[in-house]
């Protein structure tokens, strides 16, 4: 299965375009989400009322706020080649286009393209918003209303971590959307997304809001609004409207095996977006607070590891040296259970907030540290580089089954750690856990590993569960082995 983000590609002018996107599977360790700020619907067009128990009046939707959706065609150039051309092929938002053999044109190293998408106009004024991934390297953005009218567009900004981008055409009395708030539906709602599938404008599907808060592979601080409406490449940048006629959401992302449809689209809360349009609006750019930690879900192996009595909170893996974090003398093996007085109940709640914050502002966590709670004040500092806050996948997981020796002096400086064991054989319950030769452990149940006998010492007491903290490569996760 593949998370493939929705821009179509336009066959034409010997330019075809192809998406990329990373698959989800164990190797996927890191993820980020995002949070919340408050929508208002304009004032201009009433939203549409259903009555509860009724079927929302999807015709009147379309009629009313169809007109404000939008087609986005781009045209630009990606660099083919060169020493320093990033790799996008673990990118979910990225749209890499190749062009067909003996129709390239341009420069060397550099590749033209054409591609479509969709958007939806906010402000009778000409302000517009749709996917960054839409608009990623354009040159030319031409937007094109449901009257045919065509206009060139600006792009006023985008953001990579939250995927949206923002526009803006020279134009006065254009038809806007209604804007809602995706903190208020729930699963089961009924939805309606409108958009340019393949390139067919003004097309409307509909179905149910399937999940919400759901934190992808590779995504930035967003919790998407999971949802079974058809959408399709070309979609990407649409409004997700609810069954009042409200947009909810962009919709950004399918997960799928065939590159289409399969009952599983993803949607940005159109409140994240609003947050970061007002930051492009005001400024010009979007600033992210940054906490400085790699955070993990908590599951019912871990939870029982640390003491906790619910497996709910997000057990922080690796703490980045000179952060926010690290000044806060937070800790690996720390559970965060409460963020700004609410509860977490996953990595991405921290996320969400942290991600949403500003540089500077200050936090406040509960967490969860030899079996005693603590309350912290940090600072949070600024985001600078694209996966400053990450939040881990859990592996699935009796006697332990390792084989561990202590680390050189220079295996520590190598790794950059001053203290672990070398996994050299793995069997057993760890083999099923997910650990593997080449792997260091660095703690268990969150206390610091420097011997075998350590590890032995606890194994005799006849746990159900432990808790490893396992470095591979430069990537930290704790991993939870059940014992029997």
């Amino acid at each position: 299965m593949k998370l493939k983000p929705l821009a179509a590609a336009l066959a034409g002018a010997g330019v075809l375009a192809v998406g990329s996107a990373g698959a989800l599977g164990v190797s996927e360790l890191f993820q980020r989400t995002a949070s919340t700020a408050t929508a208002q619907p304009p004032a201009a067009v009433a939203p549409i009322t259903a009555s509860a128990g009724t079927m929302p009046n999807y015709r009147d939707i379309a009629q009313t706020y169809g007109p404000a959706v939008v087609g986005v065609t781009v045209q630009g150039t990606h660099k083919a080649d060169g020493p320093n051309m990033p790799d996008f092929s673990d990118d979910p938002f990225f749209q890499f286009f190749r062009g067909l053999p003996g129709q390239r044109s341009g420069p060397p190293g550099a590749m033209p393209f054409r591609g479509q998408g969709s958007g939806f106009i906010i402000s009778s004024d000409g302000l517009i918003l749709t996917n960054a991934h839409v608009v990623r390297d354009a040159k030319e953005v031409t937007v094109k209303l449901s009257d045919r009218r065509e206009f060139r567009a600006k792009v006023l900004g985008t953001d990579a971590r939250t995927d949206v981008a923002v526009l803006k055409v020279d134009a006065r009395d254009l038809p806007a959307v209604a804007l809602g708030n995706g903190k208020e539906i729930q699963v089961g709602d009924p939805v309606l997304a409108i958009g340019s599938p393949f390139g067919f404008e003004q097309t409307a599907t509909s179905g149910i809001v399937s999940a919400k808060g759901r934190s992808l592979p590779g995504d930035s601080y967003v919790p998407f609004i999971q949802t079974d409406a058809a959408v399709n490449p070309g979609n990407s940048g649409g409004p997700l409207f609810d069954g009042n006629g409200r947009v909810i959401g962009i919709n950004a992302q399918i997960y799928s095996r065939s590159g289409g449809f399969e009952g599983l689209a993803f949607a940005i809360p159109i409140e994240v977006a609003l947050h970061v349009k007002e930051q492009i609006v005001k400024h010009g750019k979007v600033e992210h607070a940054r906490l400085g930690v790699t955070l993990q879900d908590l599951n019912q192996s871990l939870a029982e590891s640390f003491g906790v009595k619910t497996p709910d909170g997000a057990v922080i893996s690796s703490v980045a040296p000179g952060t926010a974090a690290a000044k806060a003398d937070l800790k690996a093996g720390d559970v965060i259970t409460r963020i700004d007085g609410e509860s977490v109940r996953m990595g991405s709640d921290v996320s969400a907030r942290v991600g949403m914050a500003a540089p500077g502002q200050t936090i406040r966590l509960t967490v969860w540290r030899d079996k005693a709670n603590r309350d912290l004040e940090i600072k949070l500092g600024a985001a600078t580089e694209p996966d400053d806050e990450r939040t881990a996948a859990n592996s699935e997981s009796g006697a332990l089954g390792l084989a561990v020796r202590p680390l050189s002096p220079a295996e520590k400086r190598r790794a950059q750690i001053d203290h672990g064991l070398l996994v050299e054989e793995s069997d057993g319950a760890a083999a099923r856990a997910g650990i593997r030769p080449g792997d260091v452990v660095l703690s268990l149940n969150g206390q610091p590993v420097d011997s075998a006998e350590q590890i032995r010492s606890v194994i005799g007491k006849g746990p159900k569960n432990v808790a490893l903290l396992i470095q591979r490569n430069d990537q930290r996760i704790f991993v939870p082995v059940e014992l029997g």
